[in-house]
Formats: C-alpha cells, sequence, structure tokens
C-alpha cells in the first residue's frame, strides 16, 4: 500500500506530527487489507487502537470484517480489496483459508502493538462480539487469547502494585496528585474517564456504567419480588432462573446424604433449598446483609436444628471457622457486588482450610456473563488460576432458559444475556 505513495507522501505520512486522522484511516485500511509490511511501518508512528469516526472500528474490528462470509459461505474479497479473489478453477476455499490466515496474523501484529482486545465499535461490539457473529471461530479465538493475557497481565500487575505501594508513599501521593489533575482536565473538557490501561472498560450493552461495591450493597435496602431480589439501586441480586444451575450444583456437590455443607452467601435460599433436601449432618451458611437474615428468620432458617446461621461477611467469619478446626465436604460460594479477586483469594487461601479430603468445591460462575467474549475469556482465567491454587475442575454445560424480555422488567441491567452456563465442580489435585 505505501509502496504505491510518492516517498516524501510516505516520509510525512510517518513523521511524529503527521495528521493523527490520516494516519488512522491508513491503518484501518493496511489492517482491513491484511498489509503486514505497511502496518508495520504505519505503526511505528501510528496507534494500533486508533478508530473510525463513524463506525469506531479499530484495527481489529477492520482485520475481522474484511473476513465477512458472503451469502453462499466465502470471504467476500470484492467489498474489502476490490475485486474478487478466486482460485483458476473457481474454487474459493484456499483463498478463504488464506485469508483467515492473513487476518490473523494481522490481529496478531495489532495486539503485539498495543491494541485494545475489549474496544467497542458504534455496534456496541468488541472484535471478538465482531468475529462470533460473523462465524469466524478461528480468528474469535485469537481476540479469546488476547483477552486472557491482557487480564492475567492486569491481575499480576495490580498484585505487584500492592506489594510495592507501601515502599514509598511520597510516590504514591505524586501519582494521586496527578488522578486528580487529569480528572479535573477531563471534567473540564466535558469527556468521560476510561480506565488508564483501557483493558477494563465497561462493557455494559450501552446502559449506564454500573457501578456496584459491597460496601454500599450491604448498606441497602432490599426489595424481594416475585422470583427475584432488587436492591435499593434496582439491581439484580439474584433471581428464579437460575434454580436449574442451583439444583444441579447441589447434586454434583452433595451426591449423598449425611455431609457438612458451607454456603457463602444465601440470597433466595435456592441452592440452600436443595442443600436441605440432601439431608446434611452439618449446614453452614453464610449471609452478610441484614435484609437477607432478616428474610432467613421469618422463613424459618434460624428454626432448623441443622442449620447454622454465620452473621457477617466470609472475610470476617471463614477466619474463625478456620481456627475452630470446621471442616466440609462441599462448600458453595455466591455472594454479590464482589470482584473477581474476591472469588480467588477465596478459592486461593481459605479453601484449603475448610474442605476435607475428598470434598467438592463450587461456585456461581457468572463472571462477565453479559457477553459471551468476556465469558470465555474469564473462564479461561479461572481455570489457569484454579489450577494454580491446587484444583482439578469438570466444568458441566448447563442450558439457560430463554427468557423473555418482562423477566428483566424493573431489573437496572441484565446480568445474564447467554444461552449456556459453565458449572465449575472443584476438588483438590492429588
Amino acid at each position: 500500500m505505501l509502496d504505491k505513495l510518492p516517498p516524501e507522501i510516505v516520509q510525512l505520512i510517518l513523521e511524529p506530527e503527521a495528521d493523527p486522522d490520516i494516519q488512522a484511516q491508513l491503518i484501518l485500511l493496511a489492517a482491513s487489507q491484511h498489509n503486514i509490511e505497511s502496518l508495520r511501518t504505519l505503526l511505528r508512528t501510528g496507534s494500533a487502537s486508533a478508530q473510525d469516526p463513524e463506525t469506531g472500528f479499530t484495527p481489529l474490528h477492520a482485520a475481522i470484517a474484511a473476513c465477512e462470509p458472503s451469502p453462499n459461505g466465502v470471504v467476500d474479497r470484492e467489498i474489502t480489496n476490490g475485486h474478487a479473489n478466486r482460485t483458476a478453477n473457481g474454487d474459493y476455499s484456499s483463498t478463504a483459508e488464506s485469508d483467515l490466515e492473513a487476518a490473523a496474523k494481522t490481529m496478531r501484529l495489532l495486539l503485539q502493538n498495543g491494541a485494545i482486545w475489549n474496544d467497542l465499535d458504534e455496534n456496541n461490539e468488541t472484535p471478538g462480539c465482531l468475529a462470533m457473529r460473523l462465524g469466524l471461530r478461528e480468528l474469535y479465538d485469537v481476540m479469546v487469547d488476547a483477552g486472557v493475557r491482557a487480564e492475567i497481565l492486569l491481575s499480576r500487575l495490580d498484585e505487584y502494585e500492592q506489594l510495592a505501594g507501601n515502599d514509598d508513599e511520597e510516590e504514591e501521593e505524586e501519582e494521586e496528585e496527578e488522578a486528580q489533575r487529569s480528572a479535573e482536565e477531563t471534567e473540564k473538557n466535558g469527556e468521560e474517564g476510561i480506565a488508564s490501561n483501557g483493558q477494563r472498560q465497561d462493557l455494559d450493552d450501552g446502559q449506564d456504567p454500573l457501578e456496584i461495591n459491597n460496601e454500599d450493597y450491604l448498606q441497602s435496602s432490599l426489595r424481594f419480588q416475585d422470583g427475584r431480589i432488587l436492591d435499593s439501586a434496582g439491581n439484580g441480586v439474584m433471581m428464579a432462573w437460575e434454580t436449574d444451575i442451583m439444583k444441579r450444583s447441589a447434586d454434583l456437590l452433595v451426591p449423598r446424604p449425611g455431609m457438612r455443607i458451607l454456603n457463602i452467601g444465601h440470597g433466595m435460599g435456592i441452592i440452600d433449598t436443595f442443600f436441605q433436601e440432601k439431608s446434611p449432618s452439618a449446614h453452614h451458611i453464610i449471609e452478610a446483609h441484614t435484609g437477607v437474615l432478616e428474610r432467613m428468620r421469618k422463613d424459618g432458617w434460624y428454626d432448623r436444628q441443622d442449620a447454622i446461621i454465620h452473621e457477617g461477611r466470609w472475610q470476617d467469619v471463614v477466619p474463625k471457622i478456620i481456627e475452630q478446626g470446621i471442616l466440609f465436604d462441599a462448600i458453595y460460594f455466591d455472594t454479590f457486588a464482589e470482584d473477581y479477586k474476591a472469588l480467588r483469594a477465596f478459592f486461593s487461601d481459605c479453601v484449603i482450610g475448610l474442605l476435607d479430603d475428598g470434598g467438592k468445591f463450587g461456585f456461581f460462575n457468572g463472571l462477565g456473563a453479559d457477553r459471551q467474549i468476556c465469558y470465555d475469556v474469564y473462564g479461561k482465567v479461572l481455570e489457569m488460576d484454579l489450577f494454580e491454587a491446587g484444583f482439578d475442575t469438570v466444568w458441566d454445560t448447563v442450558k439457560v432458559p430463554e427468557m423473555e424480555k418482562g423477566k428483566w422488567e424493573g431489573v437496572r441491567r441484565r446480568y445474564w444475556s447467554l444461552r449456556e452456563y459453565k458449572l465449575p465442580t472443584c476438588e483438590f489435585i492429588g
């Protein structure tokens, strides 16, 4: 592409002070043509995360869209290159395969140069969403792997920052002052702030950003409606559509009567009811929200001889249980308004002190469940972190019933939009 331009024009394009709009369009064009050499040159001074002002396409989107199959199932190169690529005998198959290989190489180059795996276009799609919609599984897998690498890297950097954070308070204060100046500048310009690392943008399906933290949730009032719990902001805490998932989890974790069970997060009491049907020898429940605890009293949970209710956050209750040397055959974890770090801390640091030999551990696997690419990314991250923590995990696929829009009426945000749920059952290796 660049080799067709006069040298003096190429030099102007590659200057650091070159027009960013022209650079962005050239990068997008090179990405759509899978022109590796031109991209390498352009990315010396241009951004791999440039976006088209009309479509919102990034170079990753462009590289994927160029492989969109035509109605007859072959890659339509007339749209992207201006001519049809066809073998001498009219066979498109080898051309389509080579196009996918070229697109994958282009995407990897862009990712190596800082392209963001979950950038959204004007259609509210990440590159991975686009690849899935077009049925381009190979390119979708490239984006999943990129997301996994990014999430693991961010997790490790976060851990490093926590370790180094106490070493230099003065440097931390300077960073806070810089962040404050940046926030004030953003507000002055009338722009919405996004994560500085670009990797944790809120994939909110065009709705208002959902910001919930556990502290605010525990202070909120709850509404117990027909088949769901909502907090004071209208966030869905738990809903009845999860019943099949909870039943399957209970069946896998507690295959026989007389087992010792620990459940963290009572909610609507769906899984605890299934656990009770298993005739456990001991059934411990940790619940932190006063509204749920009040409901549990009304529903008679405090009157059950085999149910032991622990009031408080699991972070405060679990150490006391471990100190008492109480062990369990089955543990289930399903809290609300806690991030992945809380779940990982629980299975990495706490389960080993709670689970007896041969016991099983499970949890509600809802990370990133409003978007398939995010669900798949977090699923792989989970697999690796669980293995690192010493678990062998079996994943069971549960079909999620199709829900009418009315089921979500009055709920601030639809926290589940997928047709399949990946149910984890974990045991310690060996």
